[in-house]
């Protein structure tokens, strides 16, 4: 990648970065990545462009050039409401989509198209079409972790964050949710309302077991925090199920001493930041999707502009009603 000319930002800005991930990172790590740390800040300011990145990012990104950090619902919120032209999404493809279709006017950025995810991978829109025919009566609700192509296939979109509400405020004793089997019966239980799957699974929450659990609880007495995305015998055992804004909730206000966070890895060390007083235990798994986005991809995109993120004004439109019926909630 060639290098842009960028303008050199003060000493102060690296200095309070080396203190901000001095619980998570290593000063000769950051100065080596301060370059095009430094790169990206330039263009950001050069052409009115904001950085919206996800919670499993890791801190070079979330702490050293993001503009907003949250889950995938939070960074769309964010990113309609920017004054920017430009946003540039430090997550996976649908994160993308989901921004592009709440900012059809803006150019949406994502720094390496290959950052796919493996929920959203597990369905397609003829799929949902087939449900939609074997249970005409009922209301389809995507997860937002799916393709625009899917959500415009559905009725409504819901987040982890709030499914349970969404299912609730259909009204109906049977819904289909498409496409994370795990999700779908964390809404059944908590609601009573029998829910149709398509038996799709995080790759990542998927290989967390219940019996890794016990192993902690027995050997560290450690609070245990579930994504809904995980198995039911896991999301039984842990102390608290939620989406990745409702743990992190959860952990600013209970500040337990030793935590077993069962999801993507970084998002421990990206609480490690604000939160040091508070140990994090592993196993945590890694998302390869996630950790493709890097510091030199976001670089490029804004140099190139390469990777914008288009969708067909006819899947556009049905995608955009699904998720601004899930707002309105």
């Amino acid at each position: 990648m060639r290098s842009p000319v960028a303008t050199p930002l003060p000493d102060a800005a690296l200095d309070a970065l080396i203190h901000r991930l001095a619980p998570v990172m290593p000063e000769p790590e950051i100065l080596a990545n301060w370059p095009v740390l430094e790169q990206i800040l330039s263009m950001k300011a050069e052409q009115d462009a904001e950085i919206v990145a996800h919670n499993y990012q890791v801190p070079l990104i979330t702490a050293g050039v993001a503009d907003f950090v949250g889950d995938s619902l939070a960074m769309a919120r964010f990113a309609a409401t920017s004054r920017a032209s430009t946003i540039v999404v430090c997550g996976v493809h649908f994160m993308a989509e989901t921004v592009k279709l709440l900012c059809p006017d803006k150019r949406v950025l994502l720094p390496n198209l290959n950052a796919r995810c493996s929920l959203a991978d597990s369905i397609n829109a003829d799929y949902v079409r087939a449900l939609r025919i074997a249970y005409p009566d009922l209301p389809v609700v995507a997860y937002v972790n799916t393709s625009a192509e899917v959500k415009a296939e559905s009725d409504i979109c819901c987040t982890s964050a709030n499914a349970v509400e969404v299912a609730r405020r259909l009204g109906v004793p049977r819904i289909i949710m498409v496409p994370d089997r795990h999700l779908a019966g964390y809404v059944a239980r908590k609601t009573g309302i029998e829910v149709v799957n398509s038996g799709g699974e995080c790759e990542v929450h998927a290989k967390f077991s219940g019996a890794q659990i016990a192993e902690f609880r027995r050997e560290r007495h450690a609070t245990v925090l579930a994504h809904p995305e995980c198995s039911e015998d896991v999301q039984q055992r842990a102390d608290f199920v939620g989406s990745t804004s409702a743990m992190i909730q959860y952990l600013r206000k209970r500040r337990p001493r030793q935590v077993l966070l069962l999801t993507e890895c970084s998002m421990a060390d990206n609480i490690s930041i604000d939160l040091p007083d508070i140990e994090f235990l592993r196993p945590c798994n890694l998302c390869s999707y996630m950790k493709s986005i890097t510091p030199f991809g976001v670089a490029r995109s804004l140099q190139d502009g390469c990777n914008q993120i288009e969708i067909a004004p006819e899947i556009a439109g049905r995608a955009r009603r699904a998720v601004r019926r899930m707002l309105d909630v």
